[in-house]
């Protein structure tokens, strides 16, 4: 059965019109993976132009992608941990994958293709000074972009057509059942009241959200704020999602 961290990261890939291809179909155990095996997806942008500047490193979403037209893709779906600096620089197996030998063995795969060098990650430090390290110190490891799964999952719950059957992704056919039967709110993962609102929730009819300014819609199954291309309600969420990862206050909790 494929890892869900990666069906998430696929589902999201192909969203964003990218080709993806598993290269290792097997788990490794026991030993240490080899140069070739530390990628996880290698993924073509037919839409992207060849040889064009990659968007600056940091934390990306659908509009650094929409500029890729190649990515060496790494997958580390532990949600349990604020990757910070420190813990960067004890567990080098994160971003071994952006290595210059692992790089190179991928391209290869691509034809020799240049590619970006992409790590999905949990999540990130809260405290931007934090996050700012935590992303320097994986720019000068290689890593040119991260993903993040709270931004990735909230596109591609806007994006999901409630009334439509996912078959062929259990990712998107479980979010779509959560939507339908509205225990999904939009662009809002979390199931606290009081929480900062994504601007696809439910509130008040023709509201707006206190955090983004997106008006909001009465229903659990609307996408007010995505224009279906470029994912607005991404791009709010990457703007903001690590923010919101800040412990709740006592008070929402509860």
């Amino acid at each position: 059965m494929a890892s869900v961290n990666e069906q998430i990261v696929r589902d999201y890939l192909e969203m964003q019109g990218f080709l993806v291809r598993q290269p290792r179909k097997y788990q490794i155990v026991a030993r240490a993976k080899g140069a070739n095996e530390e990628v996880d997806f290698l993924a073509v942008n037919p839409s992207a132009g060849a040889g064009g500047e990659l968007p600056e490193a940091g934390v990306w979403g659908a509009r650094e992608l929409s500029r890729v037209g190649a990515a060496l893709v790494a997958v580390r779906g532990w949600h349990s941990e604020r990757f910070t600096a420190q813990m960067l620089a004890k567990s080098p197996d994160v971003y071994r994958f952006a290595e210059a030998e692992s790089a190179r063995a991928a391209e290869a795969e691509l034809g020799g293709r240049s590619a970006a060098r992409v790590l999905c990650l949990g999540s990130l430090p809260g405290d931007a000074a934090q996050r700012a390290e935590a992303v320097a110190f994986l720019k000068s490891r290689g890593v040119d972009g991260v993903l993040l799964f709270r931004p990735m999952l909230l596109e591609l719950a806007a994006r999901i057509d409630g009334k439509k059957s996912y078959e062929k992704s259990d990712v998107l056919q479980l979010l779509r059942i959560l939507k339908a039967h509205g225990m999904l709110r939009t662009g809002q993962m979390d199931l606290f009241a009081g929480r900062r609102r994504w601007g696809t929730g439910v509130g008040k009819a023709g509201g707006t959200s206190e955090s983004t300014g997106v008006a909001e819609t009465t229903g659990t199954t609307g996408t007010t704020g995505t224009d279906g291309t470029t994912g607005t309600v991404e791009a709010v969420a990457v703007e903001e999602a690590v923010a919101e990862q800040a412990p709740l206050e006592p008070e929402a909790a509860e």
